[in-house]
């Protein structure tokens, strides 16, 4: 079994650490919210005085931190290099980043790690809230070969499907992308479904034939944004959040930094983008991401 230093012990992070413990390994958490770290410990983390102290002696060190900024300090410190996760771990210690980054963040931290000897993966998820405490999480992960290969048992404690991507930074690639299509169908689901509607077209019926024909899709499927459809939908339980509205903003913003640094054109992700950024600014960041459809609908 392992000993592994855990930040960021929120929504995400506090039961993909649990999930550890609960399959022997020692984990050691830290979170700047105080409440957090009791959650964990109540949980069987044990409570560290601050990120470097939880990372002493890991052998594997995991962050699930907001975003990038919080990212590069923790890992990269003050100084950068010194004072940070990096300086703090053990010799040879592996560091796994499964916090959703900006591409560049996440390729600056990985020059670092590798600079200073640590094997390192970039493995942001997909499954949510649900996914983590169910432990059937999506990691994409973007390092060398060899640090995946480490990291996998660990990964296959917190997550179900564990894919390896390619080199430093392809996991947040991944991920941006595939969220930018989730965040795209989603809008093309609120859009047919609002038009159907209006012409007089019952959308058990609209659903009904669209799940079995060109216009399938995941969002459909499984996060239909209009009540009644679909059980496990957050419109059956007033759009409360499986995924947030302004978790997909955030994605969804990381997509336009990418493609702008990328050079790519992304017209569809750019109005998606612009409609969460209303919406979420109009204060509906804490409703489920399928709340869009509200917008679409003129409410």
């Amino acid at each position: 079994m392992a000993d592994i230093g855990f930040i960021g012990l929120g929504n995400m992070g506090g039961p993909m650490a649990a999930n550890l413990v609960q399959a022997g390994h020692r984990v050691r958490g830290f979170d700047l919210v105080p409440a957090a770290v009791e959650a964990a410990a109540a949980r069987g983390i044990a409570a560290a005085a601050s990120a470097a102290e939880a990372v002493q002696g890991a052998e594997a060190v995991i962050t699930m931190l907001p975003a990038g900024e919080q990212v590069r300090a923790a890992y990269l410190g003050e100084a950068r290099g010194e004072g940070g996760l990096i300086a703090a771990a053990g010799p040879d210690s592996l560091l796994i980043d499964s916090s959703t980054i900006d591409v560049a963040s996440a390729r600056e931290v990985h020059e670092a790690a590798a600079a200073a000897g640590h094997p390192m993966l970039d493995a942001p998820v997909s499954g949510g809230v649900a996914g983590a405490e169910a432990a059937t999480l999506t990691f994409m992960c973007g390092g060398p070969d060899a640090a995946f290969a480490r990291a996998r048992p660990l990964l296959e404690v917190m997550g179900r499907n564990i894919v390896h991507a390619g080199g430093p930074g392809n996991g947040q690639a991944a991920k941006v992308c595939n969220n930018m299509i989730l965040g795209v169908s989603m809008l093309a689901c609120a859009e047919a479904f609002t038009l159907g509607e209006k012409l007089g077209l019952d959308p058990k019926k609209l659903f009904e034939i669209s799940s079995v024909s060109s216009g399938s899709c995941w969002a459909m499927l499984h996060h239909n944004p209009v009540p009644g459809i679909v059980e496990t939908s957050a419109a059956n339980r007033d759009y409360r959040p499986g995924f947030a509205a302004a978790m997909m903003h955030k994605d969804l913003k990381l997509s336009q930094t990418a493609a702008s640094q990328a050079g790519a054109a992304t017209p569809l992700g750019a109005a998606a983008t612009a409609l969460y950024t209303v919406f979420v600014n109009a204060g509906n960041g804490a409703l489920d991401y399928s709340a869009i459809v509200k917008l679409i609908r003129g409410e």
